[in-house]
């Protein structure tokens, strides 16, 4: 997680396991979705990526919807109408009717706005100037994945109903600025108060399309934070971000989310962090229970966890059979709270640049590692 990070945050200032084994018959907790977050595989070779997530039995995928980076380039002259000639949701349509034939949902994570929302910045971890140009791009999305909308060549797209906005936004990686300077000495957290609107805007734009189901998750924290306008990554740990949120009036949303990621290779899932800027899943009752002082009986999405190995990765890896051990204890861990409904492991296949991710169950020249076959026989 921390080499991630780094390797984004630099690119962000410099640019601006058989596969015949049986699954195990114990019951999953009832309600709790087991599957994958791949941003690459499921566009970039989507017959090879669908027969492999049929193979590991993964319900759900998750699905970064880029609204600046590719669907909305350019200004929509009317941003609430999923047919407006400036939209372009072709990788996405392909995607949802893939994901559809092997019968696995698609949870849409909205992210990235576009120049012309956020006035022209660089980068596209920005907000909006004007929430609204994010709440009719949301109501857009929301339309054409109703399982209703019929494209110009006659075909019906299929329904999505589960949607993410933004990712990890108490990172400044993601979401910038975190803190505003008031003056030398005194820093306030911003991060919280723009995240609180967006994610109003994308659950009220959702919601207008007055479709049954339709569930939205606001949060997708990162595990860790350090409360500091003056850090070289100033940001904002999870807990003090979701006391933030509600400070700030946060009241619409359906499901919280969180990435809860050990923090160094010696963790097992079940560590509990000794800094109380931490929330790994050793910890994630505290998340849980914040979450229902604050909001009630809110459930918890884990949309994005996952364990780098070594090889290749020498610094921040595990052992392949510690990190097919680790799933194991992560997934297990997560079905004994009953407020978590979902649980996303990151990724189907390491990035092949040793800066980049591995914690795969493949390696990057494909050889499946022994996570393959502990995910697949994954109790449902």
């Amino acid at each position: 997680m921390f080499k991630r990070i780094c390797i984004a945050l630099l690119t962000l200032f410099l640019c601006a396991g058989a596969a015949t084994a049986k699954p195990q018959k114990a019951a999953a907790a009832r309600g709790m979705l087991v599957g994958i977050y791949d941003p690459n595989g499921p566009f970039d070779s989507p017959d090879s990526s669908f027969k492999t997530l049929v193979n590991l039995r993964a319900q759900i995928i998750r699905v970064n919807l880029d609204w600046g980076a590719v669907i909305a380039a350019q200004k929509p002259a009317n941003g609430a109408d999923p047919s407006d000639p400036a939209y372009n949701w072709d990788r996405y349509d392909q995607l949802v009717l893939n994901a559809k034939q092997n019968k696995i949902q698609v949870l849409f994570t909205i992210f990235g706005t576009p120049k012309w929302a956020n006035g022209t910045k660089k980068g596209l971890n920005r907000a909006p100037r004007q929430m609204a140009f994010l709440r009719n791009f949301a109501l857009a999305a929301a339309k054409r994945y109703s399982g209703t909308f019929e494209r110009a060549d006659g075909t019906i797209l299929p329904a999505v109903r589960k949607w993410l906005v933004w990712n990890e936004p108490n990172n400044p990686v993601f979401l910038t600025p975190q803190w505003s300077k008031v003056n030398k000495h005194l820093y306030i957290p911003v991060g919280a108060r723009t995240y609180a609107a967006m994610c109003t805007a994308a659950w009220t734009g959702i919601h207008q399309s007055k479709l049954k189901g339709e569930v939205v998750a606001c949060g997708a924290t990162d595990p860790r934070g350090n409360n500091s306008g003056k850090n070289p990554r100033p940001s904002i740990s999870p807990l003090a971000f979701l006391k933030d949120l509600k400070h700030f009036g946060l009241k619409h949303f359906d499901v919280y989310a969180h990435h809860p990621y050990y923090s160094r290779p010696g963790e097992t899932p079940s560590t509990k962090p000794k800094a109380k800027n931490v929330v790994t899943l050793g910890n994630i009752g505290e998340m849980t229970r914040l979450l229902g002082k604050l909001y009630g009986n809110k459930k918890l999405w884990i949309t994005e966890y996952g364990y780098q190995t070594k090889p290749p990765d020498k610094l921040f890896g595990v052992s392949w059979a510690n990190q097919a051990k680790y799933l194991k204890q992560a997934y297990a861990i997560a079905r004994k709270n009953p407020r978590i409904t979902m649980m996303l492991w990151f990724l189907l296949k390491d990035e092949g640049r040793l800066g980049g991710w591995q914690s795969g169950l493949f390696t990057a020249a494909g050889k499946k590692k022994p996570a393959y076959n502990a995910f697949r026989t994954l109790p449902h």
